[in-house]
């Protein structure tokens, strides 16, 4: 993968957005929460500014000009330059074409499950269905409304987001049912490891030989 002059993902929303018109800070803020890119990006608003300086200081932006309204402070209006619009470009062709492997946080503790008992993780993980029914629903109703007006190429982030819960529910539905029935390989081997928290010499030894990996 490419290594980016200025890394963030803002920065590639900030690019979006100039790529249409000039704009000062604020309006960029103010299109990108309309559009929802902090959930798509994981935006942190607080660093908006100090990604926005290192972008014209690698010549991805510059500065237009700068205007005063009232009595408020100057605002400095940014385009996009030649290179941010290349940059821009690549990063999405990036994006789209490289797989990247990202880790999250339900995976980290499905890593150490052994930490806990079949039946706190049964119950968990029901409540977790829960959650993530309740979640598809919204974002489902969302996409149907927002679909009605939005042409589908500002929405398949979306799609893919449903597609994400969708997999998600029904892996977390075949744990769940494998917990019930008992099903589960090697069900009675964790109730035995969590209630004595006696590791069995099958998976000591898997372990010393680095079978067993996260």
């Amino acid at each position: 993968m490419a290594r980016r002059k200025v890394g963030n993902l803002m920065a590639l929303a900030v690019l979006s957005v100039l790529a249409q018109r000039p704009m000062h800070p604020y309006e960029m803020a103010s299109m990108l929460r309309a559009r929802g890119k902090d959930a798509d990006m994981g935006i942190k608003w607080g660093s908006l500014y100090t990604v926005v300086r290192n972008m014209e200081k690698h010549g991805l932006i510059e500065a237009a000009e700068t205007v005063r309204q009232g009595g408020r402070p100057e605002r400095t209006i940014y385009r996009i330059t030649d290179e941010g619009r290349a940059e821009m470009v690549d990063w999405v062709r990036e994006l789209i074409s490289v797989p990247e492997r990202e880790r999250v946080r339900f995976q980290a503790g499905l890593s150490v499950l052994a930490a806990l008992g079949p039946d706190e993780v049964e119950s968990l993980l029901r409540q977790r269905l829960a959650l993530l029914e309740r979640e598809r629903e919204d974002k489902r109703a969302a996409h149907e409304r927002d679909s009605a007006e939005v042409p589908r190429l500002f929405l398949v982030e979306n799609e893919y987001e449903l597609a994400l819960l969708d997999a998600e529910l029904t892996w977390v539905r075949a744990v769940l049912d494998e917990l019930s029935e008992g099903s589960f390989a090697g069900l009675d081997q964790w109730r035995a490891l969590y209630e004595t928290g006696e590791v069995s010499a099958e998976l000591a030894e898997l372990a010393e030989r680095g079978s067993v990996t996260d």
